[in-house]
């Protein structure tokens, strides 16, 4: 471990040691450039190598139809409740939403100062701890899109198919892209911030079917326009190159363990190690529940405060961190994203029996 701690955080999260060793060989030197990648000019030849090679990189590992763009932008994904309905929501102005956590909550809010938003279906009346129920025939035929979130990073829940909903699906994938295989086909537009499974802050992933680009109003700002950084390749302004570079060497760490298939394997065994743990134990019981369980994002309790920070506190001791839930819903929670260990997971399991077996 060399004094590296097994990192639970939701974001930002842990990442390859192979990916964290490579960056730090090539900080002062990127091949033989004689320069630091964060140093080199975005229009330099040397850096749209960078670009272009991540950009296919993604676009092998998500098998990523060719009438899509991959745009590299900023602004995180809370960026995109606003320039997606600024760009999408032009026919009818309506867009259907499934509340399923916090991240819908805000995107409806955003979504409320640019559209119309209607709520198809909401599973809060239990605190989001399940998806709801959907049919085609629950969703506006009218509706420009419809908006989900795929992986509920503070309730542990996440779509367990593709919704039947007949219009445009555009789905925040920030806690869970490049988890498991999706069909990208099957929606209009993904998105996701890069700090959970990509790479570093500062970097947003967009994948958006190249009709739906294209439709903005004329008073769009520059910057906010999906075709503006469509025409010129994620490269009108400087963007977060670093960021870029360093999910380039994600991708290729994940394209040399075998690719998405082969980590949503190691995924289920890690998930698969603690849920088993969580349904037998004693003390600790998961909140979540079926097959609308998080592979990446576990929350769990003990039922008493006391004991859950007395845990937590107890972990972090052990080498154990940042397991504390989000402070909405308390207890505990281990994001357990593609570049956590499966020993990690192992470790934390073994300290939880320990903790039980004293309580």
């Amino acid at each position: 471990m060399n004094g590296r701690v097994y990192n639970f955080s939701s974001g930002p999260a842990v990442m390859p040691e192979p990916v964290l060793e490579r960056a730090a060989e090539e900080m002062l030197n990127y091949r033989s450039s004689g320069m630091s990648v964060m140093e080199m000019s975005h229009r330099s030849a040397v850096y749209d190598g960078i670009i272009k090679h991540t950009e296919q990189l993604l676009r092998e590992l998500m098998n990523i139809p060719d009438d899509y763009y991959v745009l590299f932008l900023q602004g995180g994904a809370s960026l995109q409740f606003d320039m997606i309905p600024m760009n999408l929501a032009t026919g009818s102005g309506k867009v259907d939403v499934v509340m399923t956590g916090m991240w819908t909550k805000r995107a409806y809010a955003e979504l409320k100062k640019l559209a119309e938003p209607r709520i198809v279906a909401s599973s809060e009346d239990r605190t989001f701890t399940y998806i709801p129920g959907l049919s085609a025939d629950m969703f506006d035929p009218e509706a420009d899109y419809v908006h989900v979130c795929w992986n509920n990073t503070i309730y542990g829940t996440r779509f367990p198919e593709i919704p039947p909903c007949g219009r445009p699906l555009v789905a925040d994938m920030s806690s869970c892209i490049l988890s498991e295989p999706v069909d990208v086909s099957r929606f209009g537009c993904i998105f996701a911030g890069a700090q959970k499974n990509l790479g570093p802050a500062g970097l947003t992933i967009v994948i958006i079917r190249k009709d739906l680009v294209g439709k903005q109003p004329e008073n769009i700002p520059t910057m906010l326009s999906f075709e503006t950084h469509a025409t010129n390749q994620s490269l009108y302004n400087t963007p977060p190159t670093y960021s870029i570079y360093l999910c380039g060497l994600v991708l290729e760490w994940l394209r040399d363990a075998g690719g998405v298939e082969a980590i949503e394997r190691i995924n289920r065994r890690k998930a698969g190690m603690l849920y088993s743990f969580l349904d037998g134990s004693r003390l600790f019981r998961a909140t979540v529940h079926g097959r609308d369980r998080s592979l990446m994002n576990i929350p769990f309790v003990t039922g008493n405060a006391e004991t859950d920070a007395e845990f937590v506190a107890a972990a972090t001791g052990a080498g154990l961190v940042n397991l504390k839930g989000h402070r909405s819903v308390g207890g505990m929670r281990a994001s357990i994203y593609n570049a956590m260990p499966e020993e990690g997971v192992a470790r934390l399991v073994e300290f939880m029996e320990a903790f039980e077996k004293k309580h």
